[in-house]
């Protein structure tokens, strides 16, 4: 079914993917219908009552929360993981283009002139960095020098 080891890479790759954002999406239609239940605020005269029936929904709550957490956080290292299967995978070799050229031939007569390297560059610009207490040291001695004259 699979010719190359590459192919198989890349189907466990997009496998691994799609289960990941299944999970995501799976998570976020959690979370909405969790968002969307109907939440009857609790009007008693009694504090202690009203903490005390008020608690057991806001723990369960809790728990659907963290749940939901940990579910999005798992299902995107899944598809993380995914995309990093995929952006690994390698590529296949080109192929190569079957053009007749004949090599010249070269007289022995003459010397090979070695081909000067362009002089590299530097990528950035060099940096000088001057100590502070060279900073204030240099107006000190140009005074001097400028009152001794």
């Amino acid at each position: 079914m699979f010719k190359k080891f590459r192919d198989k890479i890349a189907l466990s790759g997009v496998t691994v993917l799609c289960i990941g954002v299944a999970l995501l999406v799976f998570t976020f239609f959690s979370a909405y219908g969790f968002l969307t239940t109907d939440l009857s605020p609790i009007s008693t005269q009694d504090l202690v009552q009203t903490f005390g029936e008020s608690l057991g929904p806001l723990i369960a709550a809790a728990i659907h929360i963290m749940y939901l957490g940990v579910m999005g956080w798992v299902s995107s290292l899944i598809t993380i993981r995914g995309v990093t299967i995929l952006t690994h995978v390698p590529q296949p070799p080109k192929p190569q283009q079957q053009t007749q050229h004949k090599p010249q031939p070269q007289p022995q007569n003459a010397k090979a002139i070695p081909k000067k390297r362009p002089e590299a560059t530097p990528s950035e610009p060099e940096m000088m960095v001057i100590p502070l207490e060279e900073m204030e040291q240099q107006p000190q001695a140009q005074k001097k020098t400028k009152g001794s004259a």
